[in-house]
C-alpha cells in the first residue's frame, strides 16, 4: 500500500483528494454550518487549515465540480448524505492575504484584486453569464462598483452566488501593526474603501433578488469586521461555537490516529506533540482539547524525513505568521497599556477566569476585557477544563516571550546583544557559568536608564528576565 503524503502547507482540497494526500474529514460539518445561517463569520487562529476548509465547501457547492463529486467526496461523511445544496451555487473567493499592505498601494492593489477575481469568475462560468457581463463590468471602476454589478447581474440571471472572503483581515492587521491606528481607521471608517466593500456585500445581501445567497468569512480576529461593518450585523458569527470546537484542528485521537497510520512511536511522540502544539479550546463549554494543524504536519511531515524530532519544536513559517502579532506588546509606538496583563500571562500561564467578547472595534482594544479577548483570538490563550484562560503550550509561549523583546526594542526601552546573551545562557546551560549571564544583564539593565521606568515590582523584573533567558530555546 502506496502510503498517503503529507499535506503541509497545502490549501487547495483538490489537491489533497487528487494527489493521494493525508486528509482527515471535516464535510461532517456541511449540514451544521448550512443550519447556522447564510452569513458566517469564523475566527481562528494563523496555521490552522482555515484555507483547505474554504476550499472544500467551494468543491462542495460548486456548480463547475457537479461532475467531480464522487471523486472528491466518495470517502467523505457527505457523500452518504449530502444536502440539498450541493452543487447549486457559483463560486466568488477572495484571499485578501495577497493585497499589498503598502498604504500608498493598498487600495489600487484592493481594486485591482478584487477586479481580477471578479474577471476570473466571469471565465469560469461564461457558458452562464454570457459575453455580456464582461463588456458591461468593465464600466465599473473600482472593484466595490465591479462587485455589486456582478452579484446584481448573477441574480437578474436567475443564479446564486456563495462568497467566501479567506484572511479578510490580513492586510488591515498588517497596517495597524506597522503603521498604526490611524492608517487603520483610515480604510476601515467612514469612506474608506474597505468599509465599502463591506457596505457592498451588507446591501446586496438584503436586496430580494441579489446573486448574493450565502456568505462564509475567515481570519484571525473579529476587530476589523466590528469596524467595516459597526458589528457583524448581516450574519452570525459562530467562532465560539461549542459545535465548532473542532472544525478545524487535530484532536488527540485524530493525531493517534495520524501517528499510527505513519507506524510512529505514539507513546514517544505523543507527549512531545501535546506539550508543543495541543490545548486549545475555543468555546467555553468545550470537551475536546485542539492541536494546531499546521504544527502537526510540520513535525510528523520532518519526522517522516529525517526519522527523528525537528531540531525546533516551532515550524518557521508559524514564527513568521505569529511575529506579525508583536504589536501586541505596543500601540502606536508606546507599551500597550495592558502590559500588566501580558506580564501576568507570561509569568503565570493563566488567567482566572475570562469572559470572551465576540467583538469590538479597534478603538476599544485597551480596555482589558476586549485586549484578553484578542489574545485568545489570536490563540495566545485558549480555555481550560475550568473555564479559565491559559498559555495552550510551548510554542505560543516562546513566541510571546519574542513579543517582550521585540516590544522593548520597539518603544527603545531596552536593547541589548541577544547573540552574547544567548551564547552566555548557553554556556550556562552546558558548563554550568550562571554569573557571567547575570552579570552581563545587571550591567545593560545599569546602563540603559529607560528600562527603569518598568522595573518597579518583582513581577516586572521576573518578566523581563523570562523574555530574555529564553533567547536560547
Amino acid at each position: 500500500m502506496t502510503l498517503k503524503k503529507i499535506p503541509y502547507g497545502i490549501a487547495s482540497y483538490q489537491t489533497v483528494k487528487q494527489g493521494n494526500y493525508y486528509y482527515l474529514d471535516k464535510t461532517k460539518y456541511i449540514p451544521q454550518l448550512e443550519d447556522m445561517g447564510l452569513y458566517l463569520l469564523f475566527i481562528r487562529p494563523r496555521r490552522f487549515g482555515k484555507s483547505l476548509l474554504l476550499s472544500m465547501l467551494e468543491s462542495y457547492y460548486d456548480i463547475a465540480t457537479i461532475d467531480e463529486f464522487d471523486a472528491l467526496f466518495q470517502d467523505s461523511y457527505i457523500y452518504q448524505q449530502p444536502t440539498p445544496e450541493k452543487n447549486r451555487y457559483l463560486i466568488l473567493s477572495f484571499n485578501f492575504s495577497q493585497i499589498n499592505p503598502e498604504l500608498d498601494k493598498v487600495e489600487k492593489s484592493f481594486d485591482e484584486y478584487v477586479s481580477n477575481r471578479l474577471l476570473d469568475f466571469g471565465e469560469k462560468y461564461r457558458h452562464l453569464v454570457g459575453d455580456n457581463y464582461f463588456s458591461r463590468i468593465a464600466l465599473a471602476t473600482t472593484g466595490s462598483q465591479k462587485l455589486q454589478f456582478a452579484l446584481d447581474y448573477i441574480g437578474f440571471h436567475g443564479y446564486q452566488t456563495y462568497v467566501f472572503i479567506d484572511e479578510y483581515d490580513n492586510f488591515t492587521n498588517t497596517i495597524m501593526a506597522t503603521q498604526g491606528q490611524l492608517a487603520y481607521r483610515e480604510i476601515t471608517h467612514g469612506a474608506g474603501f474597505y468599509r465599502f466593500f463591506f457596505n457592498i456585500l451588507k446591501g446586496t445581501a438584503g436586496t430580494s433578488k441579489s446573486g448574493l445567497a450565502r456568505l462564509f468569512i475567515t481570519g484571525v480576529s473579529p476587530v476589523t469586521m466590528d469596524d467595516v461593518t459597526s458589528g457583524f450585523n448581516i450574519g452570525k458569527h459562530i467562532s465560539l461555537e461549542r459545535n465548532f470546537n473542532e472544525l478545524l484542528g487535530f484532536t488527540q485521537q485524530d493525531v493517534i490516529d495520524i501517528l499510527n497510520y505513519y507506524s510512529m512511536p505514539v507513546n514517544e511522540l505523543l507527549p512531545l506533540m501535546q506539550k508543543w502544539y495541543n490545548h486549545y479550546r475555543f468555546a467555553r463549554k468545550a470537551t475536546q482539547d485542539m492541536f494546531n494543524t499546521d504544527m502537526v504536519l510540520y513535525f510528523i511531515d520532518h519526522y517522516l524525513n529525517h526519522n527523528a524530532s525537528p531540531d525546533s519544536m516551532i515550524d518557521q513559517n508559524v514564527k513568521i505568521d505569529y511575529g506579525k502579532l508583536r504589536h501586541l506588546m505596543t500601540l502606536n509606538r508606546q507599551l500597550n497599556g495592558n502590559f500588566s496583563y501580558l506580564q501576568e500571562i507570561i509569568t503565570n500561564r493563566q488567567l482566572m477566569g475570562g469572559d470572551i467578547q465576540i467583538s469590538f472595534p479597534m478603538e476599544q482594544l485597551t480596555k482589558p476585557i476586549n485586549f484578553i479577548s484578542l489574545l485568545y483570538y489570536f490563540g495566545l490563550l485558549s480555555y481550560t477544563e475550568d473555564e479559565d484562560l491559559q498559555v495552550p503550550n510551548e510554542t505560543v509561549l516562546q513566541l510571546m516571550y519574542s513579543y517582550f523583546r521585540d516590544g522593548y526594542e520597539d518603544v527603545n526601552v531596552f536593547r541589548l546583544d541577544v547573540w552574547r546573551l544567548a551564547s552566555l545562557i548557553k554556556r550556562m546551560a552546558y558548563q554550568g557559568e550562571w554569573q557571567p549571564v547575570f552579570e552581563f544583564l545587571a550591567r545593560e539593565i545599569e546602563q540603559q536608564t529607560a528600562i527603569r521606568d518598568y522595573l518597579s515590582g518583582e513581577k516586572v523584573i521576573q518578566t523581563f528576565l523570562l523574555a530574555y533567558l529564553n533567547v536560547a530555546d
